[in-house]
């Protein structure tokens, strides 16, 4: 992998590794921009190889810094992708050092990095990591929760452009990944009365909540791809559609709370397919207006929703797809704010 040469076509700052053996510490750590302001890392634990972390905080860094810039938060983006230790992290105290020892090498990079929760994370985490570092948000918000329900409302006002309407009753909704942002979105679907067809790598996961929402109808990660559907909701780790796979989709509007599930390639593809795609930058960034700017639920979520309407009233005067919109409304904001120069 030509690391720097990825990074220098995404645009990214710095990428560093982070390593702390008594702690089981092995993190990759991106700072895509910080023209607006810190870069805004959200931390992942997950199990995975060095490749992949390092590749998942480039993308992840970029995905944060156009969320921020659409959702008018003064931040960059970064990104911290922890490698699972070999001992693991049941036992509080290791978890605790784990976190602890990211804070520890991150503190000299509090100027340019604020750390906040992500997969496999929890508030408690970043409260370990407030012990050692100032450059901390979400120790007092589930995040995920809110995210959940902010791409809910975002996905009803991507429905009015794809759809033609933003009622959920009787739409059928794919979602793939039913992890704490998945599960939070298919809740507030059923209870509106769409019709659910899920899937994630873990079957029990999804069975339970099948269980739970009465109608809902489990499927395999690969066989959901093939679904019938109106709208696909991708909820995993990312890049769940392979661009390979778009040919398969059976859906009207892609709109869900995982980061970068489509490659480049991928989003010229669903373009050419004819499909809406509301990209994750747009519609999963409520959980983090909460934790920067202290705003409860429902206020994340409306901003949310006003976020993705007025993507898709740009995109409808121009005739463009949304996408496309919404990114180059984030790159503009961060033109134009850049172009003022540090204060």
């Amino acid at each position: 992998m030509l690391i720097l040469e990825e990074m220098q076509t995404r645009g990214h700052e710095a990428l560093t590794l982070l390593h702390h053996a008594p702690s089981g510490l092995r993190a990759a750590m991106a700072i895509h921009s910080t023209v607006l302001g810190p870069a805004i890392a959200g931390v992942r634990l997950r199990e995975q190889e060095e490749e992949l972390a390092v590749r998942g905080a480039l993308a992840l860094s970029e995905s944060l810094t156009l969320k921020a810039a659409l959702a008018g938060l003064n931040y960059g983006g970064g990104a911290c992708v922890l490698m699972m230790p070999e001992a693991g992290v049941d036992d509080p105290h290791a978890r605790e050092a784990l976190f602890r020892a990211l804070g520890r090498q991150v503190r000299p990079l509090a100027t340019r990095v604020v750390l906040t929760e992500d997969i496999g994370v929890t508030p408690a985490d970043i409260s370990f990591l407030a012990q050692e570092t100032p450059a901390t948000l979400g120790m007092h918000t589930d995040t995920s929760s809110v995210t959940g329900y902010g791409v809910y409302r975002g996905m009803k006002a991507a429905a009015r452009f794809a759809l033609g309407s933003e009622s959920m009753r009787g739409v059928r909704v794919a979602i793939l990944g039913v992890g704490a942002v998945g599960r939070t979105l298919a809740q507030h679907l059923h209870r509106e009365g769409a019709r659910l067809t899920i899937a994630d790598s873990r079957l029990e996961r999804a069975e339970a909540l099948a269980n739970e929402l009465d109608g809902a109808q489990v499927v395999g990660c690969s066989e959901l791809l093939d679904t019938p559907c109106d709208i696909l909701a991708p909820c995993g780790f990312g890049h769940s559609i392979p661009s390979d796979s778009v040919p398969r989709l059976q859906c009207r509007l892609i709109a869900g709370g995982e980061h970068h599930p489509l490659t480049r390639r991928g989003e010229a593809a669903v373009k050419e397919a004819g499909i809406v795609y509301m990209p994750d930058f747009a519609i999963n960034s409520a959980g983090l207006i909460a934790a920067a700017t202290g705003a409860d639920m429902n206020q994340a979520a409306e901003r949310v929703y006003q976020i993705v309407t007025r993507v898709v009233q740009v995109a409808e005067q121009y005739d463009k797809v949304p996408h496309l919109v919404a990114r180059r409304m984030a790159e503009r904001r961060i033109d134009l704010i850049g172009s003022l120069g540090h204060a």
